[in-house]
Order: structure tokens, then C-alpha cells, then sequence
């Protein structure tokens, strides 16, 4: 069964933004879904509601096993361009059944909803999903399943060109963010 992987990061050097994203969207996703267990990619960039982190790397992974394999380990991060990634969180989420990457690619018109819980405790966020949960029917909810656990619990959901969310929630503790994609999804070979 696959799992999400789900980066965020903001970035503070602006003169320097257009030339992190090239490399971001271009090499650097092309060499993350060339590792074992990696089976896509995608960028994506905050446009509406909650734009706290302004940048978000989707990757569907085949399983946890992805980020103990030699060529993770010995080749991963973000190089020279670490001083300025700042509010940095990557969570893995699952384990998912189905064609997640067909489920997540985001085509240029298309928008990314993502609700996220950030540092609630997990039954806190699993009370909240459940109470709003009815208002979003195409939601895929996903609970953390390893590394940062940033956000306990997350919800994903790719809308088509002229839909807006089902709806705007102001909840405590309950993040909600548009994204447009800034890269193709590049699938692995």
C-alpha cells in the first residue's frame, strides 16, 4: 500500500526564489523519483486561505522502506539551498489503498485542498476530522504514519478548474490551503 510523503517549507530569500524552484522542480524532483520505492512527484505553491507555508512537495512512496534505502539516505535535502528554507515539516501519511498518484497528479487548472491539523494531538485532530469530515465528501483523509508527525491527521483533495472548496472552515486549530501546481507530477520509470 503507498504512502504520502508530504514536505512544507517556506522560503526566505527572494532573490534567490525563481532559481530554488527551477532546481526544486526540475532536477531535484527528477532525482527523488529515480529512488527505489519513489513512485511520483509534484510541486505546488499556496494561492488561497491558509498560505502559512507557501510551498508543498507531494511524493507518493510505496512504502516507509523508501527513506532507509542507500540511495535516500546518502542523497537526500536541500544542499546549498538550506539556509533559507525556513518552517520546514515533512510527514508521512498512510498506509493508502488505490492509485494515489492518479489521485494527487494536479493538472495546471486544477487546485490541490489540503486541510491540515498542525500540532494537535491526535485524538484532538481525529474528534476535529470527524466533526467537519461530512462537510468535504471528495476529502481523502490520511493519518501520520512516520517521520515528523507534524500533522497528526491530513486531508487531500484535487478540485477542477472553477471549483472552489466545499466549504471555509474557521476552526481552531484547523489549517486549510489552496495550492497550485509549479511542476508537472513526474512519475518514476
Amino acid at each position: 500500500m503507498s504512502h504520502v510523503y508530504c514536505v512544507r517549507c517556506n522560503f526566505s530569500e527572494p532573490d534567490r526564489e525563481a532559481a530554488w524552484n527551477a532546481w526544486y522542480s526540475g532536477p531535484k524532483l527528477a532525482q527523488m523519483v529515480a529512488k527505489p520505492l519513489f513512485l511520483s512527484g509534484q510541486r505546488f505553491r499556496a494561492c488561497a486561505l491558509d498560505c502559512r507555508r507557501v510551498y508543498l512537495a507531494l511524493w507518493i512512496v510505496e512504502s516507509p522502506e523508501a527513506f532507509q534505502t542507500r540511495e535516500y539516505t546518502t542523497d537526500w535535502g536541500f544542499f546549498e539551498w538550506a539556509p533559507h528554507i525556513t518552517d520546514w515539516s515533512r510527514d508521512l501519511y498512510g498506509p493508502l489503498e488505490g492509485d494515489l498518484v492518479d489521485r494527487f497528479a494536479t493538472a495546471p487548472a486544477q487546485r490541490l485542498h489540503v486541510i491540515s491539523f498542525d500540532g494537535i494531538a491526535m485524538e484532538d485532530a481525529e474528534a476535529l476530522r470527524n466533526r467537519i469530515a461530512p462537510a468535504f465528501p471528495g476529502m481523502v483523509w490520511t493519518k501520520a504514519s512516520g517521520l515528523d508527525g507534524h500533522s497528526p491527521v491530513m486531508g487531500l483533495e484535487r478540485l477542477e478548474p472553477g471549483v472552489a472548496p466545499a466549504a471555509v472552515l474557521r476552526d481552531a486549530g484547523v489549517r486549510q490551503s489552496l495550492f497550485e501546481p509549479i511542476s508537472p507530477c513526474q512519475r518514476a520509470l
